[in-house]
Formats: structure tokens, sequence, C-alpha cells
């Protein structure tokens, strides 16, 4: 069983401290969700897991599998099997989404890499997530809209297939059959490979689909309340006010 745990984690971006004493442990076949408004730390929860250099760690560590993590680079994470869907992807011109994929998972696999199954693979995925063909073949997102970013976060997820999947508001941009269709692709995934996911996330739409085992309230940089999944339509219903005393 994968374990990322972390624990009383500070972190700040220059001088303005983001997360204060968090914890949280994630085992396999676990899915949390993270909730809460805007500027507590959500998605900086997340890119401090990834390895995101902005981010200072002041005091605090986060272990893989009893390894501490901290200071390893972000290629050695994704190597070790940790993947992260980011809010706002970034088009990259010049290198395909074929190359990169190609390029990612031939050093993940090494010798194991087999050109012929993953070009099947890529055209399935491209295929189940209604994305255009051409796609693969264009710069990385170059002219893509929000919502074929999202897809194309979910279609790097299948193909390099983490043990640890972070999804930071993987639904914002999706109309409502796109939304659909992310959410049964990652728990397609989730009910084939068990990873540990952690997702982030405003609205409870999002969790209709894929359907958290934990849900977390967070505020002012920590965790403030957790329960199940009827915590997200609590807060949908409340606002975050009332759920947990968060303040808006």
């Amino acid at each position: 069983m994968n374990i990322l745990k972390i624990d009383n984690l500070t972190v700040k971006i220059d001088d303005k401290v983001i997360l204060k004493d968090f914890n949280l442990e994630i085992k396999s076949g676990e899915i949390h969700a993270i909730m809460g408004p805007n500027g507590t730390g959500k998605s900086t929860l997340t890119k401090v897991i990834m390895g995101d250099k902005n981010y200072k760690i002041v005091k605090g560590k986060i272990s893989y599998n009893g390894k501490v993590i901290n200071d390893m680079p972000v290629n050695e994470r994704a190597k070790l099997g940790i993947f992260l869907g980011m809010q706002m992807p970034l088009a990259i011109e010049g290198v395909t989404n074929a190359d990169f994929l190609r390029s990612a998972l031939r050093a993940k696999e090494g010798d194991n890499f087999k050109l012929l199954s993953f070009i099947r693979e890529v055209d399935l995925l491209t295929k189940k997530l209604h994305m255009d063909s051409d796609m693969i073949h264009r710069g990385i997102n170059d002219g893509f809209s929000g919502g074929e970013r999202k897809k194309n976060e979910i279609l790097q997820m299948n193909i390099l297939k983490p043990d640890v999947v972070l999804l930071d508001e993987i639904d914002s941009g999706l109309d409502v059959d796109s939304l659909k269709l992310v959410g049964q692709a990652v728990m397609d995934y989730y009910n084939e490979k068990k990873p540990a996911i952690l997702l982030v996330t405003h609205y409870q739409r999002l969790l209709d689909y894929i359907k958290p085992d934990f849900v977390h309230i967070m505020n002012d940089g920590k965790i403030v309340i957790s329960g199940d999944s009827s915590l997200a339509l609590k807060v949908e219903k409340e606002g975050y006010d009332k759920v947990g005393k968060c303040d808006e």
C-alpha cells in the first residue's frame, strides 16, 4: 500500500504563509476531496506536494512510503508515481502531446516501453475523452480551450499511470457533458489501479462523478473539519461560513 503523508506542514511564498501546520494522510484506494473558500491554500497544497520551487517549506514534512520528499525535484517525484493535473495547464509550443507523452513514458518504463502499445492506448483514450484526433500531434495545449486542456491532463494521467493523483480544480472550464466524461475517466482509472486521489474542487457537481471517501474543508491554511461525502452536500446547502465556522 502506498501512503502519502503530510505532517505539520507550514509553507510560505515570498513572505506570506499559506499553509499552517497542515496534516493529511492519503492511502492507496482512498479518494480525498479538499474544499474551502478562495485563498485558503488548496492549490498551494497540490503544488507543494509536486515540488513547486516557488513555495518554501518552513517546517514539517511530506513523506511517501516513509521517505521524506521535501527536497526531491519534480521529475523524481513524478518517477515515484505522483501526478498533478493542474488548474491552469500551460501551453507549450514546439513540443507535441505525442512527443511529450512518449518521452515521459519511456523515462518511466525504460526498456519495458513499447511504442505500439503506447500508440494504441493514446488512440483509445482520445476517443474515450472525445478529443479531436489531431490534438495528440499539436503542441501541448497549444490553441486548446480550457475544457480541452483539462481533458489533456486526464489523458496524461491515464498514460503515465501514477500511484498518487492530485487533481487541482479539474472541473473548472468543463461543460456538463465534458465534466461527465472526465469524471468517468478518473473513476475508470481509479477502479483499475486503485491510486490515492486528492481532489481540489469548489463544487459538489464534480463529486457526483468522482465519489470521495473523505471530504476536508480548509480555511486559513489548514483543515478545519473532515467528514464523508455528505459534508460536501452540507457545504453546498449552507456555505463555508456555517460549515466548520469558515469565514469567506
